[in-house]
This record gives structure tokens, sequence and C-alpha cells, in this order.
């Protein structure tokens, strides 16, 4: 049965009181404090084709430029519909950029968006620096900030929608990244905290430093983790402990909002590691993420030439459909969320 509504909405008001009040009792893992799981997430990344690096708008597969609201409103419908029904996903993270929402697409965009929590989704929001000097730094710093407040100002009190300020900061040290985020969260006091995502210190790639920062307190940590990483690494122990090492005691608090590996090469994941790195790496990384009861967001599920999407495309009208790319991958991606 459908809930109304209401009863939706106030679902999840209550299942982010109850998450910020687990943060502020176990996020740095102290001992006797009742652990919070992030396990809620279990996510996608939808991308646009050609990366989510772009100087123009950002468009993710199986959208247009030209769609308006209710076009996009109605593709990102059937495409949202199916991340559920065909992987188990509840969560959806896309990519802004001061292209895409200072100008007229946003108010196309917001339509994907919209069909999303229509449909119960958590939707994140994470900014994508351009490509022009793709130097892990905020391009242009009045867009940025107009961009959020534009952002801010729509979803702000819409508690199915999380926001990530920055994907992969690696251009900044640990203490300028964390100054940068200290200074978005004092900009946007009505946000709760938990409801925002802070990347860890270079490509995402540990988050022990924005756990520790005070400043930072009550707020989700993003996590990047990749196979390709290790291309020699076909021992399992390697991927745990390296995996272990960049989350520290902060895995209550983290999803992990992009880990992926090849889809469409016929790997099996359910099967013996027979010397693929990438075998042992998803195997590893969803068994920790179902141990620790960490929230993942799989990059992506759906991309258009990545051989690591999780999905195709089939369609390009206004109803598209999706293919699994690979099953064995997708089970172990669910795996992972728990299922």
């Amino acid at each position: 049965m459908n809930a109304s509504p209401a009863r939706r909405r106030a679902a999840r008001i209550l299942a982010t009181a109850c998450c910020v009040l687990g943060l502020a009792a176990g996020a740095t893992g102290t001992a006797g404090a009742k652990p919070l799981d992030t396990s809620g997430f279990r996510g996608v990344n939808w991308a646009d084709p050609r990366d989510n690096y772009a100087s123009d708008e950002v468009v993710p597969s199986g959208l247009s430029k030209t769609d308006s609201y209710a076009a996009t409103y109605a593709k990102a419908r059937s495409v949202i519909g199916q991340f559920r029904a065909k992987l188990g996903a509840n969560t959806v993270r896309l990519p802004v950029n001061p292209a895409t929402v200072n100008g007229t697409f946003w108010n196309s965009y917001t339509g994907a968006i919209d069909a999303a929590t229509a449909q119960g989704f958590k939707v994140i929001l994470g900014y994508w620096e351009s490509p022009t000097a793709k130097d892990g730094r905020i391009d242009d710093t009045a867009a940025f900030t107009a961009m959020w407040n534009r952002i801010t100002a729509r979803y702000g009190r819409d508690d199915a929608v999380y926001f990530e300020p920055m994907n992969e900061p690696f251009g900044y040290t640990s203490q300028q990244w964390r100054d940068v985020v200290a200074s978005w969260l004092a900009a946007h006091p009505q946000v709760p905290r938990a409801r925002v995502f802070v990347d860890g210190t270079g490509y995402a790639d540990d988050v022990k430093a924005v756990c520790a920062d005070n400043r930072l307190g009550g707020t989700h940590l993003a996590l990047h983790f990749y196979g390709f990483w290790h291309s020699d690494w076909t021992d399992p122990a390697k991927w745990r402990a390296d995996f272990d090492a960049r989350i520290g005691n902060c895995a209550s608090r983290t999803v992990l909002d992009e880990f992926g590996a090849s889809m469409t090469t016929g790997l099996n994941y359910d099967g013996p590691v027979n010397g693929s790195n990438e075998i042992a790496y998803l195997q590893v990384v969803t068994d920790r993420l179902r141990e620790l009861r960490m929230g993942s967001v799989y990059w992506p599920g759906l991309r258009t030439g990545d051989t690591f999407s999780l999905t195709a495309l089939q369609g390009n009208g206004s109803a598209p459909t999706l293919r699994v790319t690979n099953a064995s991958g997708a089970h172990r991606v669910a795996w992972g969320w728990g299922s």
C-alpha cells in the first residue's frame, strides 16, 4: 500500500531526527556510545556520459538540455523506478555545477530531483568542478556560492535531499579543505548537518581528518575507493586492510559514495577471485560495507559508455528502460547494502 505524501514526509523527518541523535552519540566511535550506521543509503550515481566534470550543464544519461521540467520528470521517474526495481536502490547521487544551477537549465533539472524524492528516494547533490583546470579546487567562488544558495533555497527544507559541497577536493591541503567545509556550514546554518556529505581529503579517499574536525561534527562523511588504484592486488587481505585504514573509527558516519568495477567485461563477482584484482576488490568492499553497516552509492548506476555502469540505457523516449549489465555485480552491490 502506498503511503500518503504527508506520511512519507513524517517518516523521513523521524529518520533524520534519529540520525542526528545517533551522530551526536556515536560519531567518533566512543566506547559505550551506541553506534550509528549509514546503511539506509543504498544508492547509485547517475552521471553525465562525459563524466561529471563539465564547463557547461551536466546532463545525466538519458536526459537532455532541451527537455522541459515535465519531460525531465517523466524520464527520471522511469529511470529512478528501475534503479529501485532492478537494483534495490533507494538513493541517487546527482551532479551539479554553476552552469547547471545558475542558469535556465535548473528549471528543467529540478524535475529529476523531484521525480526521485516523489518515489521516496534520497538524493545527494554533489558539486563537480570544470575540467578546464581540474585542479581539485572550487573554480569560481562567487558562482559556487550562488549555486549553493539557489539549491538550498529550493531544497533546504526537503529532508530527502542531501548536499555534498564538493566532489574530490584533491587540490586542497587537509586544513584548507576542512576550512572550506566549515565556511560552507556557517553560510548555510538552516541546513541540518545530518544532510551534509563531507568528502574525505584528497580524492575523497580518507575520511579520518574530516571526521576528527569538531567544526564538522554531525555531518556525514563521503569516501571514495576504487579497485583500479591497485591493479596488482588479488589478495583480499590487502584490500580489507587498505579500506579499513581509510575509515579509521569513523564508519558510523561514513557513506562510500563512489566505488565501482568493470561490469561489461563478463566478470563473475560471485565466483572465485581467479587472479582478478577487481573481483577481490568488490567482494571485500561489499563484505565490509555489510559488516560495518555502511551505506554506499555505486559508481555508476547509469552512465552511457562507462564499463563500470551497472545498467545500460534502452530506448530514448519519455520512459527509457534499463538493462542490468552484470547480474553478479548487481548482487554484490545489493549484498553490501544488507540485502
